[in-house]
C-alpha cells in the first residue's frame, strides 16, 4: 500500500481488536501532516462525493485525495481511504427519493417521497441514471484507480427504518407507527431485505473482499463484511417502540455482518442501550454524545458500561494528552483511539508512550 508501507504491521494489530486481544497498546488510528509547517487539507464531504458521483467528475476528487495522502503520515493502524458517498440520506434515494445538494452545505438529504405505506412498493432502482448506479460506478473506477494503494469505504448505509424516516419524514412517521403499524412493518421488512443487495454492490465494486474493509468509522476489517450500523430514528421512539421497530433490524444486519460498529449518536437514544447492548453481533460502540452535550471523556461511566457488557468502543475525540491521562481507565484490548495531530513526532510520540505505560 504506498501510503502505508506498515499495513502488514497494522493488520494484526486490527486482527487483535476484533478478537479482543492485545499486542502491546490500544489500537491508534492516527495521522499527521509529514511537514509539521503545512496542514493539507481534503474536502471529502457529502456534498463534493455527491457531486463528483453525479457528474461523474472522479479524476478531479481522486486527484486532490491522492495529493492530500501524499502528505499525510498515516502513523499506527491508521488506513488511508476515501468515501465515495452520496450523503447519508442515500439509502432513501435507492428506494425512490430525491436526493438535495446545495452549495454551502456540508451534506445532502432526502426529499419526502411516501404520502401512504400502503401504496409503497420496496424497490432498489437500478436504471442506468439511478443513484445505485451512479454510485456503483464511481466505486468500481476508484477502486480501480487506487490500485490498493487506498481503500474505498463501505456506504454509510442508514438504512432499516432510518431510510423510511428519510423516504417519510420523521414525525410523521412517528404518527404512522401508531395509526398504520401493520404497514410500517411490511415496509421495514422489504427494506430488511434489501440490505444485502446495497451492502454486496458496494462491497464488490470497491473491491473489500481483496483488500479488506473500512467505513466512515475508520475501523478497518481484513477479512468479512464490515459497516457502521446505527439507527438515528431511534432517538424518536420509547423503549418499547425501538424494541418492536428497530431493534430487530439491528439485530439483522450485525448478523449479517461478520464485524461492525454500531454508531450511538445523542443521550435522546440511551433509553435502548440496553437493548443495543444485549445484540451479541454488535462487536464495538460509537458513543456520540451530540450537540451541546459533554464530550465522551466525561462520560467515562457510560464508556465503562459499555466495555462490561462485552463491546469494544471506537473513541474519537479525544487529543493525544487525554489517551495518556486517561486511556488505563479503560480496557486497552477494547478500545481504538482515532486522532489527527501535528506532528510525525508527536504521532510517534503517542504510540511509544502507550507501549512504554502498559
Amino acid at each position: 500500500m504506498l501510503y502505508k508501507p506498515d499495513i502488514s504491521r497494522a493488520k494484526n494489530y486490527w486482527k487483535a481488536f476484533w478478537e479482543k486481544e492485545i499486542i502491546d497498546r490500544p489500537v491508534v488510528s492516527i495521522t499527521a501532516p509529514k511537514n509539521k509547517d503545512i496542514t493539507p487539507d481534503f474536502d471529502g464531504s457529502p456534498l463534493r462525493t455527491y457531486k463528483t458521483c453525479m457528474s461523474r467528475d472522479y479524476d478531479s476528487y481522486l486527484n486532490d485525495y491522492e495529493s492530500y495522502a501524499q502528505s499525510m503520515y498515516f502513523a499506527g493502524e491508521s488506513i488511508p481511504h476515501i468515501g465515495v458517498d452520496l450523503g447519508p440520506d442515500q439509502y432513501a434515494g435507492f428506494l425512490g427519493s430525491t436526493l438535495e445538494a446545495v452549495d454551502g452545505h456540508y451534506t445532502t438529504w432526502a426529499h419526502k417521497c411516501v404520502e401512504d405505506w400502503s401504496k409503497f412498493e420496496v424497490k432498489i432502482d437500478k436504471s442506468v441514471d439511478s443513484y445505485y448506479n451512479h454510485i456503483k460506478q464511481f466505486y468500481e473506477y476508484a477502486a480501480k484507480r487506487a490500485n490498493g494503494n487506498y481503500l474505498i469505504s463501505q456506504l454509510d448505509l442508514h438504512s432499516n427504518i432510518d431510510s423510511m424516516s428519510a423516504l417519510r419524514d420523521p414525525s410523521e412517521l412517528c404518527f404512522d407507527i401508531m395509526d398504520c403499524p401493520e404497514d410500517v412493518h411490511r415496509v421495514l421488512d422489504e427494506i430488511d431485505r434489501s440490505y444485502d443487495d446495497v451492502f454486496t454492490m458496494a462491497y464488490n465494486a470497491g473491491n473489500m473482499k481483496n483488500l479488506g474493509s473500512i467505513g466512515w468509522a475508520p475501523t478497518y476489517v481484513e477479512n468479512g463484511k464490515f459497516a457502521v450500523i446505527q439507527c438515528d430514528f431511534s432517538c424518536l421512539l420509547s423503549p418499547t417502540q425501538a424494541r418492536e421497530f428497530v431493534i430487530p433490524s439491528v439485530r439483522k444486519e450485525a448478523a449479517y455482518l461478520d464485524r461492525s460498529v454500531y454508531h450511538y449518536d445523542g443521550k435522546d437514544a440511551l433509553g435502548h442501550l440496553e437493548d443495543i447492548l444485549a445484540i451479541d453481533d454488535i462487536d464495538c460502540i460509537q458513543w456520540v454524545p451530540g450537540a451541546g452535550q459533554p464530550r465522551t471523556i466525561e462520560w467515562m461511566d457510560l464508556l465503562k458500561k459499555i466495555q462490561k457488557a462485552g463491546k469494544s468502543l471506537w473513541i474519537f475525540d479525544w487529543t493525544a494528552e487525554e489517551i495518556k491521562a486517561n486511556f488505563k481507565e479503560l480496557e486497552p484490548h477494547k478500545v481504538a483511539f482515532s486522532l489527527g495531530v501535528a506532528s510525525a513526532d508527536e504521532a510517534d510520540g503517542l504510540l511509544e508512550y502507550l507501549v512504554k505505560n502498559m
